[in-house]
């Protein structure tokens, strides 16, 4: 008995094997280059920064392998994530490298670094305790 073979089946998705969203190009479009080099001046993953938008995370990688531009209603949230104005974001890519804002880090922003790093849950009750007492210092102060 003779075994039947063919090309191989594949399914829509199969494990190992590396993907591009814009296979026929090769490269990345100056645009993708231009958020990938952004997100990682930020020290920020795809995961880290889509969980930020509150996009899916493949949404990230596409716009880094594509001329598609990021939907405008996602451009400020990405720009504060990312940590430079809208018009820097959308910027073609720069022949020079980008530079890193100068200054101390402050205490707060270092403990609102770690809390990044927290599950959302958790960085949630942490935002509503901060916001509360925000809130309450400016009920005082007014």
């Amino acid at each position: 008995m003779q075994e039947k073979t063919g090309p191989p089946q594949f399914g829509p998705y199969t494990p190992g094997v590396a993907r591009k969203p814009n296979p026929s190009k090769g490269q990345r479009p100056p645009q993708g280059t231009r958020l990938l080099t952004l997100r990682k001046a930020a020290g920020l993953t795809q995961t880290e920064l889509a969980d930020f938008l509150d996009v899916p995370q493949g949404n990230i990688a596409f716009w880094e392998w594509s001329e598609k531009p990021p939907r405008s209603d996602l451009l400020p949230k990405m720009a504060k994530a990312l940590r430079v104005d809208v018009a820097d974001l959308i910027a073609a890519a720069a022949s020079a490298p980008l530079a890193k804002k100068a200054g101390p880090v402050g205490e707060v922003q270092r403990v609102f670094e770690e809390v990044r790093k927290l599950p959302r849950s958790q960085q949630r009750k942490i935002i509503e305790t901060v916001d509360a007492l925000v809130t309450q210092y400016r009920r005082k102060a007014s």
